[in-house]
């Protein structure tokens, strides 16, 4: 659907997007395939036009959650490359999934079991990957210290089952992103055991596997030595982050909004729920139509700033659902109907990440479903598109 009301939306910059992509090649080098992780919607930002245009720039591989974010692509057209699942699938899809070509993650031995007798009554092979736990401490074959050799053998259980391919073995790092020593002793760490573990699979199995990948956003940028066949960068991609500005990557997402109303108060006016903030002087004051239930931390309330054409505008009193308050008290040329950049090229979303506590993802992740959304592409608005059911 699209919307007729010009309330508040957000933007995807697919230029950006393409710009990214194409610097992350450049830094991984030719022999380096690339995942595109396109999981939540492609962290907010349109899972279908993202792998569309990672389709067509010749991305190798993408990833998502589940099941029903692969369906999602390949019942819209996503067809020409293959797709990850990176978490749980019901062992009733596994035909589905060898139906439509789409790569599941195998974390222990009672999925591997689950999906090969699954793929051999369905008279077909699943493609897989195997996912290793080297310290995230979340899914896959413990490894570490006496996990160790009851690691490898069921590695190696799994991929001689019935039914399933083995193309591909992953772990994920749990501080590849983080500064400091005691940060990259871990993660070399992880990748230590992580090759160690593929060696010795490898050699009890007589045959290598074709995709081994581990590199994150973080190992990316800054563990050359992880890059292996493929690296699968999440936050990178989208231009968000310090390890993007030393790539020198530009966001994709705006997030915008207008003002919908202007009062003047008079000194010692309580603003919004709770009464948090009174005006100390005479304040003219914009309603946006920008509140919590678009995704507007209420964490935020009275501590975050938008940018209007005149700089800088603060927020004033508790978010609310629908809306929120702005001092525009000396930006007279801000007016009804005025345009507001809530983050995006001139309002950095890492300044509203830091402020709320969280990541630049979580953000990006939180605009809601009745936020629509434009999609650019050689600088034009190619669609729009709003989610909400009319």
């Amino acid at each position: 659907m699209e919307s007729t009301l010009r309330r508040t939306w957000a933007e995807t910059d697919l230029d950006a997007i393409e710009f990214n992509y194409k610097k992350i090649r450049e830094h991984i080098g030719p022999d380096v395939k690339f995942l595109g992780v396109v999981k939540a919607d492609a962290y907010g930002h349109g899972a279908l036009q993202v792998s569309r245009l990672l389709e067509e720039l010749g991305a190798d591989y993408l990833a998502v959650s589940s099941i029903d974010e692969a369906m999602e692509l390949r019942l819209n057209g996503i067809t020409g490359i293959p797709v990850l699942i990176l978490g749980h699938t019901p062992k009733e899809q596994v035909g589905r999934l060898i139906e439509y070509n789409i790569t599941q993650a195998v974390t222990c031995r009672s999925k591997a079991v689950e999906y090969s007798e699954a793929a051999t009554a369905a008279g077909g092979t699943l493609k897989i990957h195997i996912k290793v736990d080297t310290g995230m401490s979340r899914l896959g074959y413990l490894c570490e210290g006496r996990h160790y050799e009851t690691g490898v053998e069921g590695i190696c259980e799994a991929c001689n089952m019935p039914g399933l391919d083995a193309e591909g073995i992953f772990t994920h790092f749990a501080v590849s992103d983080e500064p400091g020593e005691d940060a990259k002793e871990y993660t070399l760490k992880q990748l230590k055991l992580f090759t160690d573990v593929i060696a010795a699979v490898e050699a009890k199995l007589g045959r290598s596997f074709k995709l081994r990948h581990c590199a994150n956003t973080g190992a990316t940028v800054c563990y050359p030595e992880a890059l292996l066949d493929m690296v699968r960068p999440g936050l990178l991609l989208y231009g968000y982050g310090e390890h993007a500005a030393q790539l020198g990557l530009k966001p994709a997402m705006t997030l915008k909004t207008t003002v919908s109303t202007i009062k003047t108060y008079d000194p010692g006016t309580r603003i919004s729920y709770g009464g948090i903030y009174t005006t100390e002087k005479r304040t003219r004051m914009g309603v946006l139509p920008y509140g919590y239930a678009d995704g507007f931390f209420r964490s935020l309330s009275n501590r975050y700033s938008v940018m209007t054409v005149e700089g800088p505008a603060p927020q004033r009193g508790k978010i609310c659902m629908d809306m929120c308050m702005v001092d525009l008290t000396d930006k007279m040329k801000v007016d009804v109907g005025s345009e507001i950049e809530v983050f995006g090229p001139h309002n950095p979303i890492e300044k509203m990440a830091e402020l709320a506590g969280t990541i630049p993802y979580e953000l990006t992740c939180a605009v809601s479903k009745r936020v629509p959304r434009l999609y650019i592409r050689h600088g034009k608005v190619t669609e729009k598109e709003l989610l909400l059911r009319m």
